[in-house]
């Protein structure tokens, strides 16, 4: 007897990367910070007042909103806090999208989105990117979506798309769609699409706490849109979806605006130290606005070198999808943990 939904029975699921138990690992497959957070962080969680964990959390994040508007030049109303930026996901597929309005997204990117859209039971429309990487703006703009998501910078393949590109989109979607601009991992690029919320009523700017801050542990994302939009979500969201820990925790690490460029400045020098190596050993490396690269090695045996590399308790990530299965996503380590990669490749090619 199936007792599921048909779309549930039919859906494969997300996959998440490999988390290994022994810890002396090289762990270079789930785009983690290698460094730790803020002390800042730890002190805040070291000070609470057991009286907060016995009651509920405030349940809009009221001290994160106003931090984060103060860094971010918006208002606290313009900020929904959540589980992590899959849970911003998953409300905004709830709020906007059903079996008549679709989700729309430019393809190869966040495989989440499709699993979400099953569970949610829409239909999906992947939208290739252009043959230089960019937006095809007309052919997302026309589905009648119900939600539109651009990844920026994209995962896996860490490419950056100018905003002016993504604001074009913005405007023929305008009255007709909600844009949702994945920024995960916009810590680490050269500029960001912030501004278009003030600007257009349809857009929400998806961040995370997991990659800049490494904060992935405790689970913390925002959304940042236009009040109207806010407003409709917080309808949807849990009761308390963010506990307490976790607001703590974001919140003094976003205040802590020295130590998260100094990380944040770190790997990028690291990431363009690796992608040298990397092209010296015969990868192909395209530039990467991200704390990942995603790389294809001489002859595209990807999938051998993953499980060599596996054989010496170094971890990238490989994906089976044929689109993309003569590539492996790389973590930014740090210094050390790049270095035994490099080695490693070096023995393995």
């Amino acid at each position: 007897m199936a007792y599921f939904r048909s779309n549930i029975e039919a859906a494969a699921g997300y996959v998440p990367g490999f988390q290994p138990e022994n810890p002396d690992v090289v762990k270079l497959n789930t785009n983690e910070n290698p460094y730790p957070p803020s002390p800042k962080v730890l002190e805040a969680l070291a000070a609470i007042d057991p009286e907060k964990l016995r009651r509920y959390p405030r349940p809009l994040g009221d001290e994160f909103r106003k931090s984060a508007a103060a860094v971010l030049d918006v208002k606290p109303e313009n900020i929904i806090c959540t589980n992590g930026g899959d849970d911003l996901l998953t409300i905004c597929l709830r709020s906007f999208c059903d079996g008549g309005r679709p989700l729309v997204y430019a393809s190869p990117t966040y495989t989440l989105y499709r699993v979400l859209a099953q569970i949610q039971d829409c239909r999906v429309i992947e939208v290739p990117f252009t043959d230089k990487g960019g937006l095809q703006t007309e052919q997302l703009a026309s589905q009648n979506a119900g939600m539109v998501i651009v990844c920026n910078p994209n995962a896996p393949t860490g490419a950056f798309i100018p905003p002016a590109q993504i604001e074009e989109l913005a405007q023929k979607l305008n009255g007709r769609s909600v844009l949702l601009v994945d920024e995960a991992y916009v810590d680490f690029a050269e500029d960001n699409c912030v501004s278009l919320v003030k600007k257009y009523n349809n857009v929400i700017i998806l961040r995370s706490m997991s990659k800049g801050y490494s904060l992935a542990g405790i689970r913390f994302g925002f959304g940042i849109a236009d009040e109207s939009l806010i407003s409709g979500m917080l309808k949807v969201k849990d009761s308390y979806n963010v506990d307490t820990l976790a607001q703590t925790a974001a919140n003094a690490a976003i205040q802590d605006r020295q130590y998260f460029k100094k990380n944040v400045a770190g790997i990028i020098e690291q990431r363009e130290w690796l992608a040298q190596q990397l092209r010296g050993l015969g990868f192909d490396v395209p530039q990467s606005s991200t704390n990942f690269l995603f790389v294809k090695p001489a002859g595209g045996d990807a999938e051998t070198i993953y499980k060599k590399l596996c054989d010496k308790n170094i971890y990238v990530r490989y994906f089976s999808d044929p689109e993309i299965s003569e590539r492996l996503r790389i973590t930014v380590g740090t210094a050390r943990q790049n270095e035994k990669l490099i080695e490693a490749l070096k023995n393995i090619l």
